[in-house]
């Protein structure tokens, strides 16, 4: 029979290890949460100046009585088909010519009136969108010609006090049906987009590579 022999000195040393391991475990979490907050605290500050943007965005438009649908989240503008194109066409209709007269020198005022807004803002995109109506060649290129058209006329014919600078950051694409409802020819699709690219974003992204190549390595 063998005999069981209780040793209170290694039942200390068992509780001493324990209690070791558990104070490295509270050290390590309460670590973990520190640079996690941290993080949040760091994202927050660089989204600010894009928040700013969009907030100056949505206060100049209300304040010259220019309706349009802006997204709060991302900055984009959204202007139906309805007002610049008639269905089908790539051709500015009147209406959408006096309404560019009246948007275009305000939102560019917006993004050239302080130099931190200007700097926050790498790059404006002009996008066509269509509906999922019709085969996906002539939507990429009826979005195209749309964008095309709204950029021309922007540049050869209106005149506004930051023509110049708005052309140093402003380009134009087409997005075709990529963002439509597939299941319906949903009308609201149809439109153009002004998006704003914004520096924070960039730099955001960019962490979020370098992270996760270092997590890679």
């Amino acid at each position: 029979m063998q005999n069981f022999i209780w040793n209170s000195e290694t039942e200390n040393t068992e509780d001493d290890d324990a209690s070791t391991y558990l104070s490295i475990g509270d050290l390590m979490s309460g670590l973990l949460m520190f640079f996690v907050l941290l993080f949040i605290t760091a994202l927050a500050q660089i989204d600010e100046p894009k928040r700013v943007v969009i907030g100056n965005v949505i206060g100049e438009m209300k304040n010259n009585n220019i309706n349009v649908k802006v997204n709060p989240e991302t900055g984009d503008i959204s202007i139906q088909e309805s007002i610049l194109f008639a269905q089908g066409s790539t051709e500015l209709k009147s209406q959408g010519k006096d309404f560019l007269r009246r948007f275009v020198p305000v939102y560019s005022r917006v993004i050239f009136s302080k130099p931190e807004i200007e700097n926050e803002i790498s790059r404006v995109v002009i996008e066509g969108h269509t509906s999922s109506e019709g085969d996906n060649k002539t939507n990429m290129e009826l979005s195209v010609l749309r964008a095309s058209s709204v950029y021309k006329f922007i540049f050869y014919d209106l005149n506004f006090s930051t023509k110049a600078s708005l052309s140093q950051k402003i380009l134009a694409a087409g997005r075709g049906e990529i963002e439509a409802d597939r299941t319906r020819d949903n009308p609201a699709d149809r439109k153009v987009l002004f998006r704003l690219q914004f520096r924070s974003d960039e730099l955001v992204k960019k962490s979020f590579i370098n992270k996760s190549q270092d997590k890679n390595k």
